[in-house]
């Protein structure tokens, strides 16, 4: 639809929807200079704005990759059957976070960067977007980040600069993930040259960098403990960082959502937790920040 088109289906005048266009409030695409409307999208912000944000049938959560989130989010949806939905798409940080301001999203997992700089990094990646004033960023836990490599291929006596020579094989993360910017700190931090590593794989999630680990096509990556739980991998820990969900302000309060922070507080949860290994769970659930801070 035309801004004149979406102004007489919305009933208002056609300044206040440019209004909702500069606010980020209404879903609208820029071509050849003219404001278009997709019809399913506006009656999508339209049935969500009606119910202010309090839909309980589903929650669609984007950003990043993690283990110990897809299986609760698995648990949730099988537990719920077809009476909601509950989904996940890892797509990385930053490609997550411009799908929850095009309101694809309900929810994105973002992590960057060190868990003690997490609470002045993790709204600064928000406040990118225009839409963050109606967000919210609440903590789901700490996770240990590092390196993950082939069974007998580091020991803890070699140093990290072994792994930068150039008979060893590197899996590659995308550009927008929390992993990849983990790594390019890590080099900066060593002072080596990223052109060293021999790249042989890429990867677009924490699981598929270490199952091509394990498939022997890289020997290296960068990546979670629990990751190399799950592949059988050994890790060469990094240090900690924070995994926190920003959100819709009212998605906070959907059932849905209070239902999966309800299964990690579980006991079923913490076993996971265990198996897993490289989780904090001391802060879930822990409002650190909203839009309007």
């Amino acid at each position: 639809m035309t801004v004149k088109q979406v102004a007489a289906y919305l009933q208002v005048n056609e300044k206040k929807v440019y209004g909702l266009v500069q606010e980020g409030k209404i879903p609208a695409t820029k071509l050849t200079g003219k404001w278009l409307f997709p019809r399913d999208l506006v009656d999508q912000w339209l049935l969500e704005s009606s119910h202010g944000g309090l839909l309980t049938d589903r929650i669609v959560i984007a950003g990043s990759d993690d283990p110990l989130l897809f299986r609760a989010i698995t648990q949730v949806a099988t537990s719920l059957q077809s009476r909601a939905l509950i989904s996940y798409t890892a797509t990385g940080s930053q490609l997550g976070l411009a799908l929850l301001a095009s309101r694809r999203a309900d929810v994105c997992g973002i992590h960057w960067g060190p868990a003690a700089e997490s609470y002045q990094r993790h709204p600064a990646l928000l406040r990118q977007f225009v839409q963050a004033g109606e967000w919210a960023l609440v903590r789901l836990y700490r996770r240990e980040q590092g390196l993950l490599a082939s069974p007998g291929l580091w020991s803890a006596g070699d140093g990290i600069e072994g792994l930068f020579r150039r008979d060893v094989r590197w899996v590659e993360r995308q550009e927008g993930a929390g992993s990849q910017r983990f790594l390019r700190e890590l080099i900066a931090q060593h002072d080596f040259d990223p052109a060293d590593r021999r790249i042989t794989g890429r990867a677009s999630t924490e699981r598929e960098a270490a199952s091509l680990i394990a498939m022997g096509h890289a020997e290296v990556g960068p990546g979670i403990r629990a990751s190399a739980s799950e592949f059988g991998l050994d890790f060469i820990p990094i240090g900690w960082e924070a995994f926190d969900l920003a959100l819709h302000r009212g998605i906070f309060f959907r059932s849905l959502f209070q239902q999966l922070l309800d299964y990690l507080r579980g006991n079923d949860c913490q076993r996971q937790v265990k198996m897993l290994g490289g989780y904090d769970l001391s802060e879930l659930g822990t409002l650190i920040w909203t839009g309007g801070d």
